[in-house]
């Protein structure tokens, strides 16, 4: 079955993640280089993301961290995405090709203002925030496919994570792809899950690459 539609995760996808947790870092009082060590500690042990800034300050609370900031002026985690500089790029070729585009994840509904310079008219774009349910949920899965209306096998959906989108994607029936870059895309490559992906690429121009073939 040919594909007929690519969706795509937000963080360490098609947006490096990289600013907004040096902006953690330096919150809590550590080195860029302590918070990405206890990040990968964190991917390693499979725990939630807070995870790593308790390792840095035990008995951080998110909840309160989150609201101090915000009383500081500090901006949001969202808000401080970068555009990845091959995504503008991938997404367009895969448009050209016919396929219909679209980004949904794990996100507050105020990260689709990150990705608004990649979307097009036509383009479908959604968050956990927005749909009320959550990746790895099978009612995540099961949304994306009936907004999009296409059968789950014509769907690509690409993303770092190997628990939160690979695997759930490939149970759903989408052609799942694994992208190889970010702590978590890194990391859970080595996991033996990371054989459900259908396609393992190194960056968005393989993946794009990948998906173009099978449309």
């Amino acid at each position: 079955m040919r594909l007929r539609a690519a969706v795509f995760d937000f963080g360490e996808t098609l947006l490096s993640e990289e600013r907004a947790w040096g902006v953690w870092a330096d919150w809590v009082g550590a080195t860029r280089q302590e918070l990405f060590a206890a990040i990968g500690a964190t991917v390693a042990g499979r725990h939630p993301h807070v995870y790593a800034l308790q390792l840095l300050r035990p008995g951080f609370d998110l909840r309160t961290a989150l609201a101090d900031r915000l009383a500081a002026g500090v901006p949001r985690h969202e808000e401080l995405y970068d555009v990845y500089p091959d995504a503008a790029d991938a997404l367009a070729r895969l448009r050209a090709a016919g396929l219909r585009v679209g980004i949904a994840g794990n996100q507050p509904a105020g990260a689709a203002a990150a990705v608004a310079e990649l979307t097009e008219p036509g383009d479908l774009v959604a968050t956990s925030a927005g749909w009320g349910v959550s990746k790895p949920d099978p009612a995540f899965f099961a949304r994306l496919v009936d907004e999009l209306g296409f059968a789950p096998a014509e769907i690509a959906y690409v993303g770092d994570r190997v628990d939160n989108d690979v695997i759930p994607a490939a149970d759903a029936g989408l052609v799942a792809i694994h992208l190889r870059r970010g702590p978590w895309g890194v990391v859970q490559a080595a996991w033996p899950e990371a054989a459900r992906a259908a396609i393992s690429a190194a960056d968005l121009a393989e993946a794009a690459d990948a998906i173009i073939a099978r449309a």
